[in-house]
């Protein structure tokens, strides 16, 4: 692996390997001294241009705990709100010794055509409507450990084939959903994905899921929910109705999650708006995954720095 764009990018074995080598990274998080001297030498920077908490604070963490020195950087505090163009402020922070560049952009495809202007690793953090590679890498994290402990019980495979995963709501202005449909679908698992027609991005048809506006339909037999952030901050027409309506025909409410069959799993990439894709009785009932996916963000984007940066050609030292 040189970059991390696209979940397109990677093959089944990579996902694998990926999550594996994050299961060993996730022990770190309980120890005492969070620190493997895996990256020392290292420099990552993180270079924000659109605001994020998990995102952003999981990737300086990885980072810290692998040892590398670890730099974050937003749009206000760049050179960028100067007038400088950001093909300028990519050259600038690499010829500094920059090792990989983590970045999130509110324009789509930036992430890839950085890979033309600059020799050191780059990630995409969520580039516009386009992707989020490492969000459904942990995402599928969260959902193997699920499976593999309902596994365990008798209740199911641990695998991925076979499983469908409905993925509901905001569709058109989601760039999780993109990289999940690709990654789950290369696991194996069936997507099926749920949201009013309004909320249905171009070309939708074309992707490898099944495309439904009626939700109730598809919860009975779901192996696994996403919810999805209705973005209102991107909305400029109506979408829907009202924020009720859109609560009533597509929130996880409590009678929704009473017809979910025993075991199915609830994720949100957050952050949430309770009340509205998801009510408090789903987001915090037993089998959701909300915080489970915050925690595999930490492990997951570990092992990403981890196999980007060299890390896993060497010998793993405790």
């Amino acid at each position: 692996m040189r970059h991390l764009i696209s979940a397109a990018d990677l093959s089944a074995e990579e996902i694998t390997a990926l999550l594996d080598t994050a299961a060993q990274m996730q022990q770190v998080q309980h120890r005492t001294v969070k620190k493997l001297p895996a990256l020392r030498g290292r420099t990552v920077v993180n270079l924000f241009f659109e605001d994020s908490t998990r995102t952003r604070t999981s990737f300086e963490m990885a980072g810290k705990w692998l040892s590398a020195d670890t730099i974050n950087v937003s749009a206000k505090g760049s050179s960028v709100s100067k007038g400088e163009s950001l093909r300028d402020t990519l050259l600038t922070l690499a010829a500094m010794g920059t090792d990989a560049l983590v970045i999130r952009h509110a324009a789509s495809g930036v992430c890839r055509q950085a890979t033309d202007w600059v020799d050191c690793s780059i990630i995409n953090a969520g580039d516009g409507q386009h992707e989020h590679p490492t969000q459904a890498l942990l995402d599928a994290y969260a959902l193997r450990h699920h499976f593999e402990a309902l596994a365990s019980k008798d209740e199911g495979e641990a695998g991925f084939t076979g499983k469908k995963v409905v993925i509901v709501g905001d569709l058109t202005h989601s760039r999780v959903v993109r990289s999940n449909v690709i990654l789950l679908r290369a696991l194996g698992a069936e997507v099926t994905l749920v949201a009013p027609s309004t909320l249905l991005p171009s070309g939708v048809g074309t992707w490898p899921a099944t495309v439904t506006t009626e939700l109730d339909d598809q919860l009975t037999d779901a192996d696994a929910v996403m919810m999805l952030r209705v973005q209102r901050e991107r909305m400029s027409g109506g979408f829907f109705p009202s924020a009720r309506e859109y609560t009533v025909q597509y929130g996880l409410t409590k009678t929704r999650l009473a017809t979910l069959k025993p075991g199915a799993a609830i994720l949100h990439p957050g952050p949430m708006n309770r009340g509205l894709e998801i009510s408090s009785d789903a987001a915090d009932a037993a089998a959701s995954l909300v915080l489970d996916q915050v925690a595999a963000g930490v492990a997951v984007r570990m092992s990403v720095l981890y196999h980007l940066l060299g890390g896993a050609d060497e010998e793993t030292h405790d």
